[in-house]
């Protein structure tokens, strides 16, 4: 019988697939690779990782699901760095979110709900971690004076992904990716009928002033309440919605 008809031979394959995958993911960490780098051509890396053409391409597939590698064809063309693992992970997350959002499995309360439990320690530990750089930055992106809804929400996106940066923790920082891609803008449809401006350039102040202090007790405290009030706010309009009178 042959390797392909015989399922243990699959598995030993697979596995053999997985092992590849993982050390072309520990040389792009070792190597500092970045997104566009090239990796080099299939035969190249089959060659570099002592295997087989299929089982590179099995391992190529699986490091292309997690968003990690993409292929380029003709001249010039191989296998280059797509994103770096935190980024595959984020989009991996940020991905599934959707899909569950938009299947009903989750619900916008339960997200924000999640995004509290996220986001209020991450703003303690960017308290204990923030340089002056990372304060001047925070202050150039709410400093910015929209002139739509839309550059709104992305000034405010800009805020927290900073903050989630200044924090250090890139896995963690990963999963707050989805709140950026999927959450803000499905929050931003609701909420923009009743949210104050002034208020959330209030509250982004408050957690700035506390990062400055390297204060985590207090930064906390004003990234709660700031996500606090987004909460509240999505439930005054959907009161607003269900009762127009």
């Amino acid at each position: 019988m042959s390797a392909d008809a015989d399922p243990r031979g699959r598995t030993e394959r697979r596995s053999i697939s997985e092992q590849v995958a993982d050390a072309i993911r520990a040389y792009m960490q070792s190597e500092g690779l970045r997104p566009g780098d090239r990796l080099g051509r299939e035969e190249d890396l089959a060659r570099q990782f002592g295997v087989s053409r299929p089982t590179l391409r099995e391992a190529l597939r699986l490091l292309a699901s997690s968003h990690l590698i993409r292929a380029s064809k003709g001249r010039g063309g191989g296998i280059f760095v797509a994103a770096t693992p935190e980024e595959g992970i984020a989009r991996n997350v940020s991905a599934s979110v959707a899909d569950m959002l938009s299947a009903d499995i989750v619900d916008i309360d339960e997200l924000i709900e999640s995004r509290r439990l996220l986001e209020v320690p991450i703003a303690g530990l960017a308290a204990q971690r923030a340089t002056d750089d990372d304060v001047a930055e925070l202050r150039r992106i709410v400093a910015q004076e929209p002139a739509t809804w839309d550059e709104v929400g992305a000034i405010d996106e800009a805020f927290h992904t900073h903050i989630a940066h200044i924090a250090g923790n890139r896995l963690v920082g990963a999963f707050v990716t989805w709140v950026a891609e999927v959450l803000q803008p499905s929050i931003r449809k609701i909420i923009e009928p009743a949210v104050v401006e002034e208020v959330m350039e209030q509250q982004h102040e408050d957690v700035i002033r506390a990062i400055e202090r390297g204060d985590p007790d207090a930064a906390e405290r004003a990234m709660r309440e700031h996500l606090v009030y987004v909460q509240d706010l999505v439930t005054v309009v959907r009161r607003m919605q269900s009762d127009p009178s």
